[in-house]
């Protein structure tokens, strides 16, 4: 859905975002739902999660199941 559509939402960044601008934020939502949208597009889309979806994105993350994702490429792959 737009973030834009969201208008009551209150946005929230961790304090450890980086100061160019490349953050998630998140906004707590009616009904048990968590939106989270990119800072530098604040219009753009919003992903929506219950608690409980999100919950298991941040443990999977912290797992590091998709390390991979973000370790450097080599230049022969790229």
């Amino acid at each position: 859905m737009p973030a834009s559509d969201l208008t009551t939402a209150r946005w929230y960044k961790s304090p450890a975002s980086s100061p160019q601008g490349n953050c998630l934020e998140l906004a707590r939502l009616p009904g048990e739902q968590i939106a989270m949208r990119n800072s530098r597009h604040p219009n753009g889309p919003a992903l929506i999660f219950t608690k409980d979806e999100l919950q298991d994105l941040i443990d999977t993350l912290k797992s590091g199941a998709f390390d991979h994702l973000i370790q450097a490429v080599p230049d022969s792959i790229a």
